[in-house]
């Protein structure tokens, strides 16, 4: 339960401090790219490295980037078909998170394939 808590300390601390970090900075759009999700990992992987070791924290840390790679894909077909097309956006949103899934699956795979 310490551990717990102790990750919701540090994740809201860097989640404020990089909150404030992009109301700082101009223009007001970078704001997003001290989000949440980056502040949450941080505090995370250091915690993990404390209580795992560094090749526990390798596995997550590529984990991360495939779910990143999934989510960037997801995110550019998304503004895609917005733009494009012009539907609803919460329909498109939520038609289109198969893709994320099925992305960061065939990464999970190919990854399992060359170990």
């Amino acid at each position: 339960m310490s551990e717990l808590i102790l990750r919701f300390l540090i994740g809201g601390l860097v989640v404020s401090l990089f909150s404030t970090l992009g109301d700082i900075f101009r223009p007001r759009n970078f704001a997003g790219l001290f989000g949440a999700a980056p502040s949450i990992a941080l505090a995370s992987i250091g915690i993990t490295i404390h209580r795992d070791g560094h090749a526990y924290v390798a596995t997550e840390a590529r984990s991360m980037i495939f779910g990143a790679a999934a989510f960037l894909v997801y995110a550019a077909a998304v503004s895609w078909i917005l733009r494009r097309y012009r539907p609803a956006c919460l329909k498109t949103t939520i038609a289109l998170m198969p893709l994320w899934l099925a992305v960061s699956l065939g990464c999970w795979f190919v990854l399992l394939r060359h170990r």
